[in-house]
């Protein structure tokens, strides 16, 4: 007549019928004609069931606080989670700001090697028509001597 719920091992709600008629114990001397001792029978199993309901919502209640911590405690290592990630996500943007200063450094330093290149074949051009110019100068000047030399002889 009524159903019972009974709490498994496992968890699992088992469903159980329970017949009133076989839980009711009452000697044919207590019985009344209006059937007194059948009602206060069902009024028995009616309290051991809203028992048993009151002891499934707590145990209900407390799985759901137990999962309740498990997700805050899962909720607080995700956010530590978070800001290490945060925490490397900085030093990788440190990083990469550095690593564009260094590439920013080389190429101002490869522009002035690249200058010093420039003055150097500059002034080697420059000492190359110089040493033309001396040369030049050196064999008129050889010249001079050796036609004076022609001249005095």
């Amino acid at each position: 007549m009524f159903d019972k719920f009974k709490e498994d091992n496992g968890g699992e709600m088992m469903e159980e019928k329970i017949n009133v008629s076989e839980s009711v114990e009452a000697s044919p001397s207590a019985e009344s004609t209006i059937g007194i001792g059948e009602l206060m029978g069902k009024r028995a199993k009616l309290e051991e069931a809203i028992d048993y309901v009151g002891l499934m919502i707590k145990n209900l209640k407390d799985k759901r606080t137990m999962l309740e911590k498990d997700i805050e405690e899962e909720s607080v290592d995700i956010k530590n989670l978070k800001e290490k990630l945060q925490k490397v996500s900085e030093y990788i943007n440190e990083e990469n700001r550095g690593i564009q200063e260094l590439t920013d450094k080389r190429m101002k330093v490869e522009n002035e090697a690249d200058e010093v290149g420039i003055i150097i074949n500059n002034l080697r051009d420059k000492l190359a028509n110089i040493d033309t110019i001396v040369g030049e100068e050196g064999n008129r000047v050889k010249q001079i001597k050796e036609s004076r030399d022609n001249l005095e002889s």
